[in-house]
């Protein structure tokens, strides 16, 4: 490819999966806080009998006024799906992987690489594939949500030691970042936006939706509100050679992984 073309491409795709990721994690953000506001009411409401339901705000000089329905209301207003940015942060993300990762040559170490281009790409695109279905299966059958979260991080602990063994240091970071992003869109398109289409047409059909399609759509959204911490680390970790460059590389990513979602949690009750 033609070298000023592969720059400019890099540069478009790069400031679009940018953008798109600032809507896609702000609305998730936005939606956790509000659902976290609505969780104190419920709970003020049982200690106090207080009736309260509505979350009053202000921004950019207008003023809303939010309820939550768990069982939907169909009315005349137009439905608003919050989907299509998780969709182009996904597809950027991956473009620009594989433009400078697959065909740019990253992915291995140039200098007594562990493996070939070749199979270090099959390798990267194992692991896209057998994390979401990993993710997918543990969280389906999984006892607790606890047991589900140590589980899910020896896993995670897994996948960085074989990314950084076989892989460069700056490849296996943004591999387990296009990983735990894989699995965040998928969660969206394959988990999310299903069941929420199912309860829509329920309702609209007169039957009563299923609650508990609600329910597990919110947990997997509450995942990736924990995901996209260390998501985020591993797109900028190119700027700090001090950790992807460092023998224990894979020990650092396990620990920053950890220490993401523990700010994730902080953030959440904010």
């Amino acid at each position: 490819m033609d070298l000023h073309l592969n720059e400019n491409l890099e540069l478009v795709l790069r400031w679009a999966h940018v953008f798109a990721g600032i809507m896609w994690v702000g609305a998730t953000y936005y939606f956790t806080w509000l659902d976290g506001r609505f969780v104190e009411l419920e709970e003020k409401a049982k200690k106090e009998g207080n009736a309260e339901k509505f979350v009053w705000m202000v921004h950019s000089g207008g003023f809303y006024l939010v309820e939550k329905q768990k069982r939907p209301q169909l009315m005349g207003q137009t439905l608003h799906w919050f989907r299509w940015e998780a969709a182009f942060t996904w597809l950027t993300g991956i473009l620009l992987f594989a433009l400078l990762y697959y065909h740019g040559g990253y992915l291995v170490s140039f200098e007594e690489g562990a493996m070939s281009k070749g199979a270090a790409i099959g390798l990267s695109v194992g692991m896209l594939l057998a994390g979401w279905i990993l993710y997918d299966l543990l969280w389906k059958f999984s006892p607790n949500e606890m047991a589900g979260v140590v589980v899910s991080y020896i896993l995670i602990v897994i996948a960085a030691w074989l990314a950084c063994h076989y892989l460069s240091g700056r490849g296996a970071y943004l591999q387990i970042g296009a990983m735990m992003g894989t699995i965040m869109a998928a969660n969206v398109w394959m988990r999310i936006l299903p069941a929420q289409r199912r309860m829509v047409a329920a309702l609209k059909e007169g039957r009563e939706p299923d609650l508990n399609e609600g329910a597990r759509a919110k947990a997997r959204s509450k995942h990736n509100s924990f995901i996209v911490v260390p998501v985020v680390f591993t797109m900028i970790s190119n700027h700090y050679p001090f950790t992807y460059g460092s023998r224990y590389n894979w020990v650092i990513l396990s620990a920053l992984v950890l220490l993401g979602w523990g700010a994730a949690k902080l953030i959440r009750r904010a």
